[in-house]
């Protein structure tokens, strides 16, 4: 008798002896049962028993033990909110409501949530890199000579520049800033695709983060061209990154898979309005980011304002 759990063998076995009109006793002793077992096992449906009734009824009640749900209407709506508007990831969320990142997935594969997997960061898969079709050039001050406050990240107001393109051969485009210590990033609407738009835009910034941007690390594409001229109206000196090495900006690569959660691949950026721009920038620096110990890029740039 080292167990009390019937199997569905032992299921049929007791409907055969009860049908040979056997005792209580006997049926318990060949099963090696307690009679308290078997009695209970005898009676859990009413009328004649049946081993594949019997069966099902345990199958169904066994669904039942464990934890409890505890997905609440109003914690539903919230978590759909950050992930499908606001565009969090599920391990943010998971931070924010504290519960484990992984209950909100089960919460997912079970249909709990109306989430898809397109709604997730990735559509929940990292995707290979689209092969590089603007044009570059080969000049300007090298990341190797970048100062060490910058790599580091101890100091605040060294940012990292890139540009977000539609699927549109001609049209606008976005500048992305990312300052490095606090990921803090700035989404400005670009007019083209050229360097004119770029040094524009790069300029107006400087002009609004005065000595706050004190260097700016970027690729070699076509847009950053008018380097010379932008360090010498701004101060501010533009490091180049290798070639084909986006890991050297990874806080810009990374926030620019989060803006195409907003702005995806193909919508022309003439079709977003400054209002929609402007809750963009909201939605991505308010978000707390597990890197800055689970508080808001916002929150850490104003901090670092301040000191």
């Amino acid at each position: 008798m080292g167990t009390t759990i019937l199997s569905f063998s032992d299921r049929i076995v007791i409907e055969t002896l009860r049908h040979e009109k056997r005792s209580l006793r006997y049926i318990a002793d060949y099963l090696g049962f307690s009679k308290t077992t078997i009695f209970n096992e005898i009676h859990r449906l009413k009328g004649e028993y049946h081993a594949t009734s019997a069966q099902a009824d345990h199958e169904t009640k066994l669904s039942y033990r464990g934890r409890k749900c505890s997905l609440t209407a109003n914690l539903k709506r919230l978590i759909e909110d950050k992930i499908k508007i606001q565009k969090w990831s599920i391990e943010q969320v998971a931070h924010v409501v504290r519960i484990a990142y992984k209950t909100i997935y089960n919460w997912v594969d079970q249909g709990l949530l109306d989430i898809r997997m397109t709604d997730l960061p990735d559509h929940g898969i990292r995707r290979k890199r689209a092969k590089e079709t603007r044009g570059t050039f080969s000049h300007g001050r090298s990341i190797e000579d970048r100062p060490a406050e910058a790599s580091d990240r101890n100091i605040a107001g060294h940012f990292e520049a890139d540009t977000v393109l539609s699927g549109k051969r001609k049209g606008q485009a976005v500048a992305t800033f990312v300052e490095r210590k606090s990921r803090l990033t700035i989404v400005k609407r670009l007019g083209g695709r050229d360097s004119t738009s770029m040094t524009k835009a790069i300029l107006e910034l400087a002009n609004q983060l005065g000595t706050n941007l004190k260097t700016l690390t970027v690729d070699h594409g076509k847009e950053f061209a008018n380097y010379q001229s932008i360090e010498k109206n701004t101060g501010v000196p533009l490091y180049f990154a290798h070639a084909y090495s986006p890991h050297e900006r990874g806080s810009n690569e990374n926030r620019n898979r989060v803006l195409r959660r907003f702005i995806p691949k193909g919508q022309p950026i003439e079709e977003i309005s400054d209002d929609e721009l402007i809750q963009i920038n909201w939605y991505l620096n308010s978000r707390p980011l597990k890197c800055l110990n689970w508080r808001t890029p916002i929150e850490i740039f104003l901090l670092n304002l301040r000191h």
